[in-house]
């Protein structure tokens, strides 16, 4: 018999904000990812398309992996990226094609390091995917950090990136780390004035 679980329900204070551009504190802990590091224009760049291919190819097949050998049934989880840029001005001005980012995805406990090794083996037979030896398997812990969620285009989140500062400025902490966004619509699948966005910042 197989167990179905429901990780974005059992994380849903982090993955499941459900008050639109409504500002809450929450304690990230440590959580396993996949992960892709790059640089670029999100919407232009073939290596961000690369990295998410190769981050959504290996969940998959890590989920299928441990359905078969553990009977644990889970959804994949959300796309997530952090981004930043080495002048702060370039981030905030929207001069993307000197973004950086990491691209990931969230592993549930069950998943390992060896697991993963195997699960890269396997989906290299299947498919040639240039970013998969890319991939790594590591663990992130963000702590206290402010977050929202934000509905609307991408390119128009900035009032709501500068709220959110506001709010932490507020509450007398600084941000630190960089910043997060979690998403929780399929662009390819959604007008782009209903996708639905979590946007995170650790605060210290």
């Amino acid at each position: 018999m197989v167990t179905k679980i429901d990780l974005k329900k059992q994380l849903k204070d982090l993955y499941g904000t459900t008050k639109a551009n409504g500002f809450v504190v929450v304690d990230v802990p440590e959580m396993n990812f996949l992960m892709v590091d790059g640089e670029g224009n999100p919407n232009t760049a073939q290596s961000f398309r690369d990295a998410i291919e190769a981050l959504y190819a290996l969940s998959y097949a890590l989920k299928f992996m441990i359905k078969k050998g553990a009977a644990i049934d889970y959804g994949v989880m959300p796309l997530e990226a952090l981004w930043w840029a080495d002048r702060t001005a370039d981030f905030t001005t929207g001069n993307k094609d000197s973004w950086k980012w990491t691209a990931m995805i969230m592993q549930p406990e069950w998943v390992a390091a060896d697991l993963v090794d195997k699960a890269r083996v396997e989906t290299a037979r299947k498919k040639e995917l240039p970013s998969l030896a890319d991939v790594r398997f590591q663990a992130l812990k963000e702590g206290k950090s402010a977050q929202c969620l934000y509905l609307g285009r991408y390119a128009d989140e900035a009032q709501t990136i500068e709220k959110l500062h506001q709010f932490i400025s507020d509450d007398g902490a600084r941000l630190r780390g960089r910043h997060h966004e979690i998403y929780l619509s399929d662009a390819r699948r959604t007008d782009p004035a209903k996708l639905k966005t979590i946007i995170r910042q650790p605060m210290g």
